[in-house]
């Protein structure tokens, strides 16, 4: 399926550098707390980045959820939202907003809402997966089919896959170029066509844990876009490091596309471009989301039940290198796809802690052995080499060995006692 990614003088070059554990340039990881303990109403730990914690040991994530609530003027937020609309909406049908999106849960309820609620005229854009699963190509042709016009971007398929593999060497996250894209397209396309307003869905470092910077703000600011988004690295880094080993040439390096990159801030400010969060405006629930999309855009959840790594079934279904991106995260973080979605189903009221801690012990840090072959071939890497990686991300106070197991040094199931 996938051609040979590298020459062999590049590989050697990869090698001799990746092997270095000095090489990483994810900045989160250097930050990391040496002492570990998890929240006392959810199952997160301190351990997933920028999370804080108050005296009583609440993480970030659960007062925010306490904060929206409780404490927040859900009508005083709608007024604001109708005016902000108000003063973007075309009045002869030309696109006044741009929604990314996969044609998953949350983009499809937000473009959906935004049309047929409030009148707007939506472009959706799309930054294609890097494989696409089946259900998450039914899901996007589903979503323009219940009536959204959508430019979708295959980005070069060499570049991408250099990229994936560079990021998987020195991020420890081949999964990172789709963060490029997925946040930068949609600016890059707002300033090409012109259109001022850009609306993503949810605050994620609000809602999971992380900089409360702007907590209380529609949009976050510029000046922290990449130390909060994109682990600190901008795509010309992770260029720069493959063209110092050769994985990319000269010329290859013009060939990368402005859509990896923002544009420029003062441009964005000169044609006064805003971003906003639709969790800003309303309450931002993921399971409400599913059954909104479920009914207004056919959205359909995981065939096989639940995704690997979790129990739920509706959330990030549509890349078969999606798990790999979760499970990465477990090795650095000890934090996995259970913990997420149980940690923020907590906040929602929909199950306890106790549940959730249940369901973090049965699922969390489950290997995605479902694509690993086809992941394998996308990165043009064998089961050695992605071991021989994905084991330099594991922080030695967060892991021990155990025979021939790795094991968490510390689990939130130490602390909670399960039936």
């Amino acid at each position: 399926m996938f051609n040979k990614l590298l020459t062999p003088e590049a590989e050697v070059k990869l090698r001799e550098l990746s092997d270095q554990r000095a090489s990483n340039l994810d900045k989160q990881i250097s930050v990391q707390p040496r002492e570990i303990f998890y929240c006392t109403k959810c199952v997160v730990s301190n351990q997933r980045p920028r999370i804080t914690f108050d005296e009583n040991g609440v993480c970030s994530a659960c007062q925010f959820a306490d904060k929206k609530q409780n404490h927040i003027d859900w009508e005083g937020r709608e007024k604001a939202l109708v005016k902000l609309l108000d003063q973007h909406r075309s009045s002869d049908g030309s696109y006044d907003v741009i929604v990314p999106g996969s044609g998953g849960k949350d983009s499809s309820m937000v473009a959906h809402k935004l049309k047929h609620e409030y009148g707007m005229h939506p472009l959706t854009v799309t930054w294609a997966p890097f494989i696409y699963t089946d259900i998450g190509f039914k899901n996007f042709v589903d979503f323009v089919h219940s009536g959204f016009d959508n430019l979708m971007c295959w980005p070069n398929g060499i570049t991408h896959r250099k990229l994936a593999r560079l990021c998987f060497e020195f991020l420890g996250d081949a999964w990172q170029p789709f963060a490029y894209g997925q946040l930068n397209y949609a600016f890059q396309l707002a300033s090409r066509f012109n259109i001022n307003l850009v609306f993503f869905g949810e605050n994620g470092e609000a809602e999971y844990g992380g900089s409360e910077k702007s907590n209380d703000r529609p949009s976050f600011n510029w000046d922290d876009f990449a130390e909060v988004y994109l682990k600190g690295q901008l795509v010309d880094d992770i260029v720069a490091r493959g063209q110092d080993v050769g994985v990319f040439s000269d010329a290859e390096v013009k060939e990368v596309s402005d859509f990896y990159r923002l544009p420029p801030i003062e441009t964005l400010k000169q044609k006064n471009i805003e971003f906003h969060w639709f969790s800003y405006y309303q309450m931002w629930v993921p399971q409400d989301n599913y059954y909104y999309a479920r009914e207004h855009t056919n959205f359909e959840a995981n065939p096989d039940g639940r995704s690997e790594g979790t129990y739920s079934k509706y959330a990030s279904i549509d890349d078969k290198t999606d798990g790999f991106h979760f499970y990465l995260a477990y090795l650095k973080f000890g934090i996995g796809r259970a913990t997420s979605d149980a940690a923020h189903e907590i906040r929602d009221g929909h199950i306890t802690r106790e549940e959730g801690v249940a369901l973090v012990n049965r699922y969390d840090g489950e290997f995605p052995k479902k694509y690993y072959e086809e992941f394998l071939q996308y990165l043009d890497i064998d089961d050695s080499t992605f071991w021989k990686i994905a084991n330099r991300y594991r922080p030695e106070h967060l892991w021990r060995r155990e025979g021939n197991e790795w094991v968490l040094a510390q689990k939130v199931t130490d602390l909670v006692r399960i039936d």
